[in-house]
């Protein structure tokens, strides 16, 4: 519906073989929107599990792969923060797997304005026009009154100004739909070559797909001292669909922590 498959399908065709079918009668719409019109019905991954199945329902396949962003702040930084997953469900293995990409390369953003002076200036810095915009009379609004998908100056400005007459102030965000956002259209890239590299890990025990790491231990020793740190000594992968489990010790090929992260040396 909002076109993802020009970011996924090549991948996925390349690295996996699959050949993809894009329904052309699905409403994706109905599992939520990011203009709050309709509430997404689950969880990120969950909604995305719902969209899958109800791909494999209208098709009659036994695969299908689904997509769903979420943008939020950044947990320290404050930033817009993006997390994309694209998910694959397959029917007949019964599983699920799902690639993630998570990035502050995102032009999300949302204001209020009471002028078209402001909402050009509002769209130079948000990628305009190849980035689209909406506008509505306020951030909760009916489905009724939202304009979507705006690309164009002179819609643009017919827009603000029709919505002033009735409005003294008005509401403009950034369009985060795929097709209408080509930054997040690279973010949908990344999970989607995520997704690939789990399908092509297999567990040493079963040869199952998807083993990948589940913990983190710390303990990195400090250089000076050798007492552990908080830094990561190893990263243990596990399968899913028989449980085995295998340490990897110093994942990134570093063997001792720098000593400003010792809480001896560096209290």
């Amino acid at each position: 519906m909002h076109r993802k498959e020009l970011a996924i399908a090549p991948i996925l065709e390349s690295s996996l073989g699959i050949k993809s079918l894009v329904l052309q009668d699905f409403d994706s719409d109905l599992f939520g929107t990011f203009t709050r019109d309709i509430d997404r019905p689950a969880s990120q991954i969950e909604t995305a599990k719902l969209k899958a199945a109800r791909a494999l329902e209208l098709s009659g396949l036994d695969l299908a792969i689904a997509s769903e962003g979420s943008f939020f702040p950044h947990p320290i930084l404050g930033i817009a923060y993006n997390r994309e997953l694209v998910l694959l469900l397959d029917q007949k293995h019964d599983f699920a797997v799902y690639g993630e990409y998570l990035s502050t390369d995102t032009n999300f953003r949302h204001q209020e304005i009471s002028s078209y002076d402001q909402a050009y200036e509002f769209a130079l810095k948000i990628g305009f026009p190849d980035h689209a915009v909406i506008l509505m009379p306020d951030a909760q609004t009916a489905k009724s009154s939202i304009y979507k998908g705006i690309t164009s100056m002179e819609i643009l400005e017919n827009t603000v100004i029709d919505l002033l007459r009735i409005y003294p102030t008005i509401h403009i965000e950034t369009d985060m739909r795929a097709l209408y956002n080509p930054t997040r259209m690279k973010n949908i890239v990344k999970a989607t070559e995520d997704l690939v590299r789990k399908l092509q890990q297999l567990c040493p025990n079963c040869n199952f797909v998807n083993f990948d790491v589940g913990e983190l231990l710390k303990g990195l020793p400090c250089e000076l001292c050798g007492l552990p740190t908080q830094m990561i000594r190893a990263h243990i992968y596990k399968c899913d669909r028989c449980e085995f489990q295998q340490e990897i010790l110093f994942p990134t090929g570093i063997r001792v922590a720098d000593a400003m992260y010792c809480n001896y040396c560096n209290p």
